[in-house]
């Protein structure tokens, strides 16, 4: 089927997904734009619930398209002027794919001290929180945790920020952060609060498995949550930089993680 209409209901559903955080989870569903996310995807066990395409993206990755297309529920070929409209990127590239969002909340359950987590408190920037979790996969954490007062873990640039980690790595949002710490805490799993103040240094830290939490951009962890925390770590700094930038420090915090297993 070919639309070339932009009033076309496909393509109002599929722009309110790209615009829309509200929407989205009512939905269940989310975006991923271009040939490697939408690969990443099929090739992490996702059949797109929709799949569109322009004729020259077609034409160019030919072989991604057939491999998308097979496993698409329902597939649509766009004008460019169309695709403009739904596209959340400068340059794009003629492939869409709508996913049904993925259930991993059971990593809540299953979390102890034979693994390493994190879990992250108020993120508002999506470029931060896709970054974070490109590098959570790279250095093996074994889920996410995100509070439900961060941004869409499932917005377009998280997923783009990514590079599909998104699709992978096991990721659970939850509305009462700091209870759900106290819990982990209580049953014997250590945690870990990220804070500037009245911590031991990370690179003194042996870890042997838990969970490391890390704060909002500009205000870090809330008191709540630190409180509920067996143990408060920070990140030494020698410079004149008063703090890191939140994926950067979350890199830093996840690699001593990583290494000292």
């Amino acid at each position: 089927m070919i639309i070339t209409s932009k009033n076309n209901e496909i393509i109002k559903t599929v722009s309110k997904l790209v615009k829309s955080p509200k929407f989205r989870k009512e939905s269940g569903q989310f975006t991923a734009e271009g040939v490697r996310l939408c690969r990443d995807g099929i090739i992490s066990g996702l059949n797109p619930e929709m799949f569109i395409y322009t004729a020259k993206a077609k034409e160019k990755y030919y072989d991604d398209f057939l491999k998308i297309d097979l496993v698409s529920k329902r597939s649509f070929e766009v004008t460019d002027d169309i695709f403009e409209k739904i596209s959340d990127t400068k340059s794009p590239q003629g492939f869409f794919c709508v996913f049904n969002m993925l259930d991993k909340c059971e990593i809540m359950y299953t979390i102890n001290n034979q693994g390493n987590y994190i879990a992250l408190e108020n993120l508002q920037d999506p470029s931060n929180l896709g970054t974070i979790l490109r590098t959570a996969e790279a250095l093996g954490i074994d889920g996410v945790i995100i509070s439900g007062n961060s941004c869409d873990v499932f917005s377009p640039k998280v997923v783009r920020g990514s590079m599909g980690a998104v699709f992978r790595i096991p990721i659970c949002v939850v509305e009462d952060f700091p209870s759900y710490i106290s819990q982990l805490t209580e049953s014997g799993v250590e945690t870990y609060a990220s804070t500037p103040r009245n911590a031991e240094k990370i690179t003194d830290v042996i870890f042997s498995g838990g969970v490391m939490l890390i704060g909002n951009e500009g205000n870090g962890l809330s008191e709540e949550a630190v409180s509920a925390c067996k143990k408060k770590v920070m990140i030494q700094m020698s410079g004149r930089a008063e703090s890191l930038n939140a994926a950067s420090a979350a890199s830093i915090l996840m690699w001593e993680m990583f290494r000292r297993i």
